[in-house]
């Protein structure tokens, strides 16, 4: 079972933005079933511009910190949120699309050494 996060659109889709997202989810997954999902009003889209890089930063980090957070997948992130994601050990699956409990389950269900997105510059 893997704790996951996915920003997530009204509709259900997977948000293509990851720093900039309105909504998440935090999903708990396996490669076979979703046992549970929970939809969170985060407003980094609104909270983006409002301050430092490095703050916007570590509000996601407080966020995926108190969350328990060990995967987040998602369609785009800068490579400033890549690197500070690996620094926390978080594994980050990028280019995801479509229905987000899909794109949850997909990336539950993938080997982590194979498939784990490493930001630039690390290996």
């Amino acid at each position: 079972m893997t704790t996951m996060c996915i920003p997530v659109t009204g509709d259900g889709a997977i948000d293509p933005r990851w720093g900039k997202a309105r909504r998440v989810a935090i999903a708990q997954a396996d490669p076979e079933t979703i046992r549970d999902w929970q939809e969170y009003e985060v407003s980094w889209d609104a909270l983006h511009d409002t301050g430092t890089e490095g703050a916007h930063h570590a509000r996601i980090a407080r966020f995926i910190r108190e969350h328990h957070v060990e995967t987040v997948v998602a369609g785009h992130m800068g490579p400033g949120m890549q690197r500070m994601l690996h620094t926390m050990g978080v594994t980050v699956y990028l280019g995801a699309s479509g229905p987000a409990k899909q794109g949850a389950a997909a990336a539950a269900g993938l080997d982590h050494d194979e498939a784990t997105h490493r930001p630039p510059g690390t290996g």
